[in-house]
This record gives C-alpha cells, structure tokens and sequence, in this order.
C-alpha cells in the first residue's frame, strides 16, 4: 500500500463514521411542514427521488460533454496540469470540479432552475430565492480526494447576511465506500465557526466533533439540502466507483453580501490569532 493511500486511509478512520447512517425521505410527497421544523433544528434534509433517471442521464451527459469539450465556456478546475493528462480517462479523473457553468449549458441550468428543487428550498428559507453558485463536484474511483470539514459560508462568495442553503444531488450512488456527504447535526447553531488553510481551507480537525458524524447516502436523484453553517465533508474516495454530483447555493432575495471586514473576523482566527 503507498503512503499517501496509507495516509487517506488514516484520514477516513480518523476523521468520519461510517456506523451512523441517515434515512433520506423516500419522495418530496413526504415533505411536510414538520420537516421544515426539522430541517431548522438539525441543519439538513435529504430526500431521494427529486430527480428522474433521464434528468440524472442528462445532467451527466452534460458534465462528461464539458469536460472533453476543450472549447468550453464552462470552467474547470483540474488536479494536474492539463499537459500531463493524455487519455480520456486521465483528463476526466483529474477534473475536480466544474463551475459557472448555469450560463452556458441549458441541461444544467434546468436542474439549478428546477420547480422541484426550488419549492422546497423557498419552503425552507420562508421567501423567494437567488440563486448565487453553481458547481459540478467530482470525486473519482481509486483515490478521489477528501474534501474536509467545513461550513459553506466559510467560501467569500458565499457570504450572506442571511443563511444560505446548500443543495448536494447525488448523479451517482453516493455510499459510504465512495465519498457520501457527511454531516454533523445541529452543528449549524453554533454559528461561524473560523477556518485554517491546511489539507484545503477547513474547520480544524481538532475542532470537529467526529462522534456525532452522521453519513448521507443517496441514489441517484437524490438531494441534499443543507444549511450553509453546517458542518460538512466528505472522505477519500478508495472503490472502484465514480462519485459525481451538482451542488447549488441559494440565498434568500432580501439577503445582502457581508463586508470583507465582517467574513475576515467571523469565518478566520482575526480575532484570536490561533493556529490550528
């Protein structure tokens, strides 16, 4: 076994459960208002089944078409220099991600726009929604990258005087072998919580309370609407299996941008200069 397998392995043990298992709802007919409640005390819902198979099929024709398209408008953000990779196989494993790309690519903008995705973020945020990031989340077979514990307003862009909602669809099975959201519930009420520059720009890990990790599985088609202080990551991908998925940001219409001045004292160690 090499050293970095031997390191992400540590990672995975050390930093996730993989015992404590979240049943999603089965269909958006079982959101009700109680969940709502519940999305409020614990920071997440998920729910299987939003999306259809052709809907799932498109959004992956459409990640995969912009990836090999070398003329795309959509951006790309790659693992290795784009010089190093010489198959088609080597291109597509080493794309991290896929970003603005709502503009450019109708089937994508379909899904951000989607009556049903949107319904129930606007339920959850009690008004109307922008929405404010777009991204494609890729985690690829035999060594698809952690990505550590975080609070997704902690990222400038998302920065909002009022709590933004993640949504996470799952395009592949997400399990628990190849990088499934991991979440640590109510951890949302604690508020901004500060973020160090160490595996990727995170929560310390002496900071997250592992013991009350609990794994998100879906089926493709499957969504995962977070609130944006919980805490959240995903371990190293080691199966044989793709893990690709779209992720949005919503913020509520009547939100406005925090100040530069405001994210640097809440979401860094301003404040306190520690290290992690």
């Amino acid at each position: 076994m090499s050293t970095n397998v031997q390191n992400t392995d540590d990672i995975n043990a050390r930093m996730y459960r993989f015992d404590n298992v979240h049943q999603p709802l089965a269909s958006i007919h079982d959101f009700t208002d109680e969940y709502i409640k519940q999305y409020k005390e614990t920071g997440f819902i998920a729910i299987e089944q939003i999306l259809t198979a052709k809907e799932v099929g498109q959004s992956i024709d459409a990640v995969m078409d912009n990836i090999f398209n070398r003329d795309t408008k959509v951006k790309l953000q790659f693992t290795k220099p784009q010089s190093e990779l010489k198959t088609d196989d080597e291109r597509e494993f080493a794309v991290r991600k896929l970003y603005n790309f709502v503009e450019f690519d109708e089937s994508l903008r379909a899904i951000a726009y989607h009556p049903a995705i949107l319904s129930v973020v606007e339920r959850l945020l009690g008004e109307e929604v922008n929405l404010v990031q777009d991204q494609a989340l890729l985690k690829p077979p035999f060594g698809g990258a952690e990505k550590p514990w975080h609070q997704d307003m902690a990222y400038n862009n998302l920065t909002w005087k009022k709590p933004v909602v993640g949504v996470w669809i799952a395009l592949d099975e997400a399990g628990l072998d190849n990088g499934c959201m991991h979440v640590i519930p109510r951890s949302h009420m604690g508020g901004a919580t500060p973020h160090y520059a160490v595996r990727d720009w995170q929560i310390c890990d002496t900071n997250v309370p592992v013991d009350k990790d609990t794994a998100v599985p879906l089926q493709p088609g499957g969504i995962l609407f977070f609130h944006g202080l919980l805490y959240h990551g995903t371990p190293n991908n080691h199966s044989s299996k793709r893990r690709r998925s779209l992720q949005f940001h919503y913020a509520p219409k009547s939100a406005e941008k925090m100040s530069a001045g405001e994210y640097k004292r809440i979401f860094t160690n301003e404040m306190t200069s520690a290290e992690c």
